[in-house]
């Protein structure tokens, strides 16, 4: 298969999340990643993106298609839009990438999956915390064998920043903390430990001002046998408040890891303890404390570009991602029962 030697983006959705995406494309150029449009329902946001980037500008996905020769849509919208934006790329061939949530519902995501099979359309979704500078420190840990075969885990996101203040949608969402950011959490404890056989949950609304849960701790038993805890909140009230970073510690059967706040990895192996700074640094657009998610995005989507332009597909392609996803519909219902819960496999 010959390697595409460029491949023209088009961004959709051009937000308060969606400017790391636009910047991290920009970084991307010299590697072969054109950013060549960018399209977003609010004209003037649509208009201040294309300035900005120096690229076309639209207020229609389907005036920007017939503008634009695109390869890759670039979909960091609402999710109620996932469906049919992703729909529109698959039928005109057109590869997606598709910002978690994957969308609303699992009968959406799989709707989303099926159609780019129809249409043999590349598809990913946009998960970005397992690529982070610190998460892949400790998958390397990890792969090299350093503290055993992992057993049990702790993943932990705990934060009082101000969510609603940035996206204020998500004080009505239905569906929160879970949905939000504790997709990426599950996510990470699949790419740690592996698949899941069951899992429990409880969940709480501990701010009165907001529609749905804000608080969710899972449990899961992988079926490696491995043990892992998931936390999630937006109702912490700490002094020392860690946001936007997930916390951590895994235990193998021969040593041990934490990554603690400052990105700070600790290794314990055969009696002897190591410490190192696993964070990556601060790029021109980045700042403090959002560096941790915006640098992620700018390895997501050079994994993306690579993945697509080697015709290979992603490791958060739509496939995949049904198996997190499959998670966090899992721990609603587990929460909703009192029950254990085992996740639901889509069958091809």
């Amino acid at each position: 298969m010959q390697q595409r030697q460029t491949v023209a983006v088009g961004m959709v959705g051009c937000g308060f999340y969606a400017q790391n995406h636009l910047h991290a494309w920009a970084d991307l150029r010299p590697e072969g990643a054109i950013l060549a449009a960018v399209c977003d329902m609010d004209p003037e946001r649509a208009k201040a993106a294309g300035v900005k980037f120096g690229v076309p500008h639209f207020s229609r996905i389907e005036a920007m298609l017939e503008a634009v020769p695109l390869d890759l849509l670039d979909i960091a919208t609402r999710m109620d839009t996932h469906r049919p934006l992703a729909a529109i790329a698959a039928e005109r061939g057109i590869a997606a990438i598709v910002q978690k949530p994957f969308a609303p519902t699992w009968e959406d995501c799989i709707a989303i999956v099926e159609k780019a099979r129809q249409h043999n359309a590349w598809l990913a979704v946009h998960e970005n915390f397992r690529f982070s500078t610190s998460m892949r420190a400790v998958k390397k840990v990890l792969a090299q064998g350093t503290i055993g075969t992992p057993r049990w885990a702790r993943l932990s996101w705990r934060t009082g920043f101000d969510v609603y203040r940035g996206q204020p949608y998500l004080a009505e969402e239905e569906k929160l903390v879970i949905q939000d950011v504790g997709i990426h959490i599950l996510d990470l404890a699949r790419f740690f430990l592996g698949e899941v056989e069951r899992l429990s949950c409880e969940t709480q609304k501990r701010n009165p001002k907001i529609r749905a849960e804000d608080t969710a701790t899972i449990m899961m038993r992988h079926t490696s046998g491995a043990v892992s805890v998931v936390e999630a909140t937006y109702a912490a009230r700490r002094g020392d408040d860690p946001f936007p970073e997930t916390l951590l510690e895994i235990e193998g059967d021969e040593g041990s890891l934490i990554l603690s706040k400052g990105e700070k990895l600790t290794v314990t192996t055969q009696g002897l303890t190591f410490e190192d700074h696993v964070g990556g640094p601060l790029l021109h657009w980045t700042s403090r404390p959002w560096h941790v998610s915006q640098e992620a995005v700018l390895h997501t989507n050079r994994h993306m570009f690579e993945r697509f332009r080697l015709g290979l597909a992603a490791d958060t392609s739509g496939e995949d991602n049904l198996k997190t996803y499959a998670l966090v519909e899992a721990a609603y219902e587990a929460a909703a029962s009192h029950a254990s819960v085992k996740p639901r496999a889509h069958v091809t």
